[in-house]
């Protein structure tokens, strides 16, 4: 496009906008009292954001996690009450705010006194307002109003913005407080003004993907997100599964099956998203037996349904393991751009000697189960395979539940982020051990760095928005994403499941990395990073993926660098020894939180139990960060800028 086309767009585009805005505020009056507004917003502190990863399913650790905005809340409780309650009252006032209809209930049970119940409710009240002043203080009455519940706006206001030591209005406010416990809204009141606190706590929140697989309620993660006020998603590996078996890629589903299997969550399957695993359970328990390579995984604290689950479990794992090997060397040979044919495996056993060859040495295969295999025709699937497999791409494809959920993560989700000067971005951006990054070649043209992501996305997108066509490249390159040498959300270079199941010699589980995971630990690494994208060197890479192991830093490249996976998933915990990392973003800075393991919810309210919180500053910000100095604040003042264009056009 030549430069003058361009200029001409932006001038189409800024005339459109200022018809818009003239369409809007039609006054001279009506466009000064904007200017007046935005100029003022421009001025007040940026809202916090909140950054999680990783979240594999743990909807307890999760959901408290952003109930208390990974210890934000409690923060802000201590700064205005510390020296005025005692530290139980804090953390008893904390765990209010968290779960208020659960700690009402609890608080009614230990208060048998009516006298004593209406004192709690009146202390609490003028407790919580009290914090909601202090929250509030950020941002304008239009947004905080917009944060309340509807039913409670009124009264919440009244209460709020006025001074209750006013001699001429003391009686007022002690009448709108009586009146609240007398007419038998206070609990309705409480539960909606600590919501309100809650969202103005946070002002968005940032998911750097995997919210799926290992744990076993992705989708009510899934349910809280989409409920959630300000939310955006950078998709993750485990979240590329799920995309591609909705898109059609039976391979896609095949390994979100396994996982299930592996990691004891095939109910996620079933009860959740309505697909019915009947068919894939008989043929296992027809054609599999006992194989310990395939005993699933139980964390610590769970148990199996009822007896013979493990078994069926094993033997389900089995049925689609052999399965997905098959179909991967049938991807793999319709693919030749995706260059894995060493990762084409059953063609490389001798099945009389049960051995394989990989990279020229030869291994004795343990656990073998291999009835279904062809050894003339490996990757060839049997008709009751083909069956089966059909049936369940379908049910996938037409479950309503699961398309529900998988539509709001299209629509909110993205390869990655830019926000407000940082790159946020799952995995990683595929290098050479130089640096350089790393092309990938597909149908004649190559893609690297942004580009790369760029395409990935596209292609993604074309693939859920066409499930099952003809052409199946694009469904292939979203089964690529999950396990490809240049996927920038796997980020190693081969996925060494056959190896772990059937190999005992563990060098061969060996997954290396793409040399970007060492290479982020430095400064000037993560400024090409940023440059690649279009940012200046002020800013951060956020990654997820990569747990944070024991004696590691999150913090690398001088800050530049921050990974904020710390091991949400129950089976990464015994390696990290964490509960999970998170990020805030506030007005004065970056803060990384670590956290350890949640508990429940249960005994959070009975115990008064929170997620113990470790904060640790990555930087201050020399001068307190404002609106105008975010993204959103950009877009403003251009908003201004036409504003005062259309003022003048007003006043000719």
């Amino acid at each position: 496009m030549t430069r003058s086309r361009i200029k001409d767009d932006n001038n189409d585009y800024v005339a459109y906008t200022q018809s818009l805005l003239a369409e809007k505020f039609p006054t001279k009056e009506a466009v000064i009292t904007e200017i007046m507004n935005l100029e003022a917003i421009l001025h007040l502190p940026k809202g916090t954001e909140h950054f999680v990863s990783d979240l594999h399913g743990e909807y307890g650790a999760f959901d408290h996690i952003l109930r208390n905005g990974s210890g934000n809340v409690k923060q802000k409780i201590k700064e205005t009450f510390e020296g005025r309650l005692t530290e139980k009252n804090l953390q008893d006032f904390a765990i209010l705010i968290y779960y208020p209809e659960d700690k009402l209930d609890y608080q009614k049970k230990q208060l048998k006194n009516n006298e004593d119940l209406q004192q709690w409710y009146l202390d609490t009240i003028s407790h919580l307002l009290e914090l909601l002043q202090v929250v509030a203080t950020k941002y304008t009455r239009s947004k905080v109003r917009k944060a309340m519940d509807p039913n409670f706006v009124y009264i919440t206001e009244e209460l709020l913005y006025t001074d209750p030591h006013e001699l001429d209005k003391r009686n007022y406010v002690d009448q709108l407080m009586k009146n609240l416990v007398t007419m038998g809204v206070t609990d309705e009141f409480i539960i909606a003004t600590c919501y309100t606190i809650q969202r103005l706590v946070v002002d968005h929140l940032h998911v750097i993907g995997d919210i799926y697989d290992r744990g076993e309620h992705p989708d009510m993660i899934m349910d809280k997100l989409m409920n959630y006020h300000s939310v955006d998603i950078q998709w993750g590996n485990h979240d590329m599964l799920w995309i591609g078996a909705a898109a059609g890629s039976q391979l896609c589903m095949l390994n979100l099956l396994r996982i299930c299997a592996r990691y004891n969550n095939l109910a996620i399957v079933e009860d959740a998203y309505g697909i019915s695993l009947r068919h894939l359970s008989k043929f296992a328990e027809e054609n599999y037996t006992e194989n310990p390579a395939f005993t699933p995984k139980l964390v610590k604290g769970d148990t199996y349904n009822f007896q013979g689950e493990q078994l069926q479990l094993t033997q389900i794992q089995q049925a689609v393991a052999v399965m997905q090997f098959k179909l991967e060397g049938q991807v793999i040979a319709r693919e030749p751009d995706f260059k894995m044919d060493e990762q084409a495996l059953l063609g490389k056993i001798d099945y009389q000697k049960k051995s394989i060859q990989l990279h020229g040495k030869v291994y004795l295969l343990d656990n073998t189960c291999f009835k279904t295999i062809d050894p003339q025709d490996p990757y060839s699937l049997t008709i009751e395979e083909k069956q089966i497999l059909s049936g369940l791409t379908q049910s996938f494809i037409n479950s309503k539940a699961l398309r529900h959920h998988l539509d709001f993560l299209m629509e909110k989700g993205s390869m990655y982020l830019c926000y407000n000067g940082n790159l946020l971005v799952h995995g990683c951006l595929p290098v050479d051990v130089k640096g350089n990054f790393l092309a990938f070649t597909y149908a004649g043209k190559k893609y690297a760095g942004k580009e790369l992501l760029d395409f990935f996305e596209n292609q993604v997108r074309k693939a859920y928005t066409t499930p099952f066509c003809e052409d199946e490249h694009p469904a292939d390159i979203v089964w690529y994403l999950w396990q490809g040498p240049v996927s920038p959300l796997f980020g190693k270079q081969e996925m060494t499941t056959f190896e772990r199941y059937f190999i005992k010699d563990k060098k061969t589980h060996e997954e290396k990395r793409n040399p970007y995971f060492a290479l982020r630990k430095n400064e000037a690494f993560c400024d090409k990073l940023l440059e690649e994208f279009g940012l200046d060197h002020n800013g951060h890479v956020i990654n997820g993926h990569t747990p944070v192991k024991r004696g590691h830093d999150a913090i690398q490249a001088n800050g530049k660098m921050l990974v904020i996976d710390g091991g949400y998933s129950k089976a990464y915990q015994p390696t990290t020894g964490f509960g999970g990392y998170t990020l805030l973003y506030n007005s004065y800075g970056l803060q990384l939180v670590a956290h350890h393991p949640f508990t429940s919810k249960e005994d959070s309210i009975k115990n008064g139990q929170d997620i113990i919180s470790t904060t640790r500053v990555v930087n201050n910000e020399l001068n307190r960060k404002l609106v105008a100095d975010t993204d959103i604040g950009k877009h403003l003042q251009k908003n201004v800028v036409l504003l005062r264009a259309l003022l003048e056009k007003q006043k000719d």
